[in-house]
């Protein structure tokens, strides 16, 4: 696992009320409500053997510590101590909240949140195999760990629960937006020798532009490029597909076209670069001012569609402006953490941007 990543955010949560409810994916994901923990539902148990009993979970008490279990609809129902098995799965997914007629299925979003997870026991006597698996998000609590498996094409979830006694250690990979993330553009030097290059480049294709914006997985996009047939585009098909959206679409055409990618967490912004643009005027474009070269301002934008509005910027910045990709993620963090330092003399407040800009 990469040491280098930033951490993954875990979610703790200890409220005795996760026995009435399980708790629900870390991250944006608009799906159908889930059954009550007292509610039967279709489970998979792994015992601490490595024995896998398909059946039914008839009550989950985590502050007890126990699993009300049974093998069929007609078997007698057993209490099972949450140290007597190392894995629950339940089987029946949580499935994504209907959408209007015609528009794509909303999907977990995999690129962002999907990485492997290794959960080691500390066993000293005879420890036991490590359990693996894939997880978009997790959260732990002191009675163990919940994690989420993406299945059918990321269209829904399984939730699966690990008990605290199951592991000592967790670790956790990076996700295809963090790798992509590694390999973008973080000192001024490298910004401006990509943007000399940026009309000498040789045109990528699509997929690999948007593998390196870290929009998709790799799986993914073997998945559409699978599905293409005659000539309809490959940006087309994944809109489509809903694994990514229009706007995505829009900045991975933007990268084909040569717009350098930035990585805002590691880049050292250039205050007189922010003393540029007045923090409102920043946030108003949603650009982040990055290096003052000569008589040009290099900004980031999340895509293509704000770069071509950026000539209203030459009005407060009187020098040209040169725009370059980032994440908005990073952008919108990027100008919040920067608001109350560099900007003090431009603003009296802080404006809450995250409600008002688009």
């Amino acid at each position: 696992m990469n040491e280098d990543l930033p951490p993954f955010p875990t979610l703790i949560d200890d409220d005795a009320s996760v026995r009435s409810q399980w708790p629900v994916p870390p991250f944006a994901w608009r799906h159908l409500p889930a059954p009550a923990n007292d509610v039967i539902q279709a489970c998979r148990v792994e015992s601490r053997g490595g024995t896998a009993v398909e059946g039914e979970m008839l009550g989950f008490d985590p502050v007890a510590g126990t699993l009300s279990f049974r093998t069929s609809a007609t078997g007698p129902a057993v209490t099972l101590p949450f140290s007597r098995f190392t894995r629950l799965t339940l089987t029946t997914p949580l499935q994504a909240a209907k959408k209007a007629a015609g528009a794509p299925l909303e999907r977990v979003p995999a690129a962002a949140q999907e990485r492997e997870y290794r959960l080691q026991s500390g066993a000293s006597e005879r420890p036991a195999e490590a359990l693996t698996g894939r997880t978009a998000g997790h959260v732990e609590t002191a009675h163990g760990l919940y994690l989420f498996t993406p299945i059918d094409d990321e269209a829904s979830l399984q939730r699966v629960f690990v008990p605290r006694s199951a592991y000592a250690r967790c670790e956790f990979g990076p996700s295809a937006e963090e790798v992509a993330a590694t390999r973008w553009i973080a000192s001024p030097q490298d910004l401006l020798e990509a943007i000399e290059r940026q009309e000498r480049m040789p045109v990528p294709l699509l997929g690999d532009a948007m593998l390196a914006l870290g929009l998709v997985t790799r799986v993914q996009l073997d998945r559409v490029l699978a599905t293409q047939t005659g000539n309809k585009p490959l940006g087309e098909l994944s809109v489509a597909a809903g694994i990514i959206s229009r706007g995505d679409l829009q900045t991975a055409l933007a990268h084909k076209m040569g717009y350098p990618l930035v990585d805002l967490k590691r880049f050292p912004i250039d205050p007189a670069a922010v003393a540029k643009l007045p923090h409102r005027v920043a946030v108003g474009y949603r650009v982040m001012p990055l290096l003052l070269d000569k008589e040009r301002l290099v900004v980031a934008v999340d895509k293509p569609s704000r770069a071509i509005k950026l000539g209203g910027l030459h009005a407060y910045a009187q020098i040209k402006v040169v725009p370059v990709l980032a994440s908005k993620m990073q952008i919108m963090l990027a100008l919040d953490r920067l608001s109350g330092d560099v900007w003090t003399d431009h603003v009296s407040h802080r404006p809450t941007f995250f409600a008002t800009t688009t």
